[in-house]
C-alpha cells in the first residue's frame, strides 16, 4: 500500500516539476527560493485545489521557502497561472462575481471589516509612523517613513492644494493623508470609512485638526469639494460599481478641482482574484485594469496624468514585513502562529507579484473639463 501512494506522490510532484519548467524553481532545491516540501501530500494538494491549496498548505507548515518573495518573482515572471486550468474555486469566485455585485453597499461593510478591524496593533506595528496603508514613492526615499511622506507630498502637488481648499479623501485609513495635507497646506479635509477600528483611531489622531471623519460608503456622498484623492481604496469597489464609483467622484468634484486616483491595477481586465487572497485577505478585491479604468471615466473626465510606479509597492511590502517580523514577539498574544505565516506569505507572494510587473501601481489626475492651458505633470 504504502509503495502505490508513493507512486502517486510522485506522478503528483511530476507533473508539478513540469508545469516549474524554466521557472529555476524546484522543490527540495538548494537556491533560497525553492519550495522546501515538509509533507508529501502537498503536489496532490496544489493539483486538486490550486492556488488556494497552495496558500493554505503554506498556512499550515506544509511546505516552506527562505526567500518567499523571490520565489513568487520566479512564479509570476515565468507566467505559471497560465499553464494550469481553471480550477474550481477559482470558477467559482468568477461566476459569483459575474451574476452578482459583491461590492454592493450592503456587502462592502462586512468585506472592509475582515481586513481593516483585525487589531491597530497589527498595523501599528507594521506600518510607518503615520500609519499609511499603500505603497510609498521611493524616488529619493531612504526610508518607509520617507518613502510616504513623499508620496503624501507628490500627491498635494499634483493636486495644487492651496490654503483654504476642501478635499475629500475617500477610504481615509488613519487619517495619514489629511493631517499632511492639513499641516503642510493648510486645507481642510473630509475622510469616509468603513472600517470601525480606522474610525475610532483617526477620530483620536485628527483631533483638533479641520479634518472631519465619517462612517460612510462612497455611494452616500453629495456635495462638492475642491479636490478628491482615493489611495488605495478602488481596489474594493468592484468591477461593476467603476462607473457609480466615478459619478460619484464627479458629481462632488467642483468645476476646477482636480481628482487623484492612486491605485493597484492590473495587466489584464478581471473581475476577481486569486482565490487565496479572496478567502483570506480582500474578499470580493479587483485590481481594475487600464481598460476597465478607460470605460468607467469615459465621458466623465479628462485625464490630466497616468504616473506608473509599481516597482516602488515591492520595497514597500518588504519594509512592512520586516516591521511586522521585527515587532512579532509583541504581537504574538493576539495573533498566533497561523496567522503570521498568512501575513507572511501575503505580504512577500505580493511582493514578488510586483517585482515580476505583474501587478501595477498607478497614480491617475483626472479633471471634469480639462485644465485650461494644461495640466504640468510632477513627479
Amino acid at each position: 500500500m504504502n509503495k502505490i501512494i508513493d507512486n502517486t506522490q510522485n506522478r503528483f510532484r511530476t507533473k508539478l516539476e513540469r508545469l516549474l519548467e524554466g521557472s529555476n524553481v524546484v522543490f527540495n532545491g538548494d537556491n533560497p527560493w525553492d519550495i522546501d516540501v515538509y509533507n508529501s501530500d502537498l503536489y496532490e494538494r496544489i493539483l486538486t485545489q490550486g492556488s488556494l491549496g497552495l496558500g493554505e498548505a503554506f498556512m499550515d507548515g506544509w511546505w516552506d521557502s527562505v526567500q518567499l518573495d523571490e520565489l513568487f518573482n520566479k512564479l509570476c515572471s515565468a507566467q505559471i497561472k497560465s499553464r494550469v486550468m481553471l480550477h474550481p474555486h477559482a470558477l467559482k469566485n468568477g461566476l459569483w462575481a459575474y451574476f452578482s455585485n459583491r461590492q454592493s453597499k450592503n456587502r462592502t461593510s462586512h468585506i472592509i471589516k475582515h481586513h481593516y478591524d483585525i487589531g491597530n496593533e497589527l498595523y501599528h506595528a507594521m506600518l510607518d509612523t503615520r500609519l499609511t496603508y499603500s505603497c510609498g514613492y521611493w524616488k529619493n526615499a531612504k526610508s518607509l517613513d520617507e518613502a510616504q511622506e513623499h508620496k503624501f507630498e507628490l500627491i498635494c502637488r499634483k493636486l495644487n492644494l492651496q490654503p483654504g481648499q476642501r478635499v475629500l479623501d475617500i477610504g481615509c485609513g488613519w487619517g495619514s493623508f489629511m493631517k499632511y495635507a492639513v499641516e503642510k497646506y493648510e486645507v481642510s479635509c473630509v475622510g469616509v470609512t468603513l472600517s470601525n477600528e480606522q474610525l475610532a483611531l483617526c477620530k483620536s489622531l485628527c483631533a483638533d485638526l479641520p479634518i472631519e471623519i465619517r462612517f460612510a460608503d462612497y455611494r452616500e456622498l453629495n456635495e462638492t469639494f475642491d479636490h478628491i484623492v482615493s489611495i488605495g481604496m478602488f481596489e474594493h469597489v468592484g468591477y461593476k460599481n467603476y462607473r457609480q464609483y466615478m459619478q460619484v467622484v464627479r458629481r462632488c468634484l467642483k468645476d476646477d478641482g482636480l481628482f487623484l486616483l492612486h491605485t493597484i491595477g492590473g495587466n489584464k481586465s478581471v473581475i476577481t482574484v486569486d482565490p487565496w487572497i479572496d478567502k483570506y485577505i480582500f474578499p470580493g478585491g479587483v485590481l481594475p485594469s487600464i481598460k476597465q479604468i478607460s470605460k468607467a471615466i469615459e465621458g466623465k473626465f479628462v485625464v490630466e496624468d497616468w504616473h506608473s510606479f509599481g516597482a516602488d509597492y515591492d520595497k514597500t511590502l518588504m519594509c512592512w514585513f520586516e516591521n511586522v517580523s521585527k515587532n512579532w514577539e509583541s504581537l504574538a498574544d493576539n495573533y498566533d502562529d497561523r496567522f503570521f505565516r498568512m501575513w507572511k506569505y501575503y505580504l512577500l507572494s505580493c511582493a514578488g507579484a510586483f517585482r515580476a510587473r505583474g501587478n501595477q501601481l498607478w497614480q491617475i489626475v483626472l479633471s471634469k473639463n480639462g485644465v485650461q492651458g494644461g495640466y504640468v505633470s510632477v513627479r
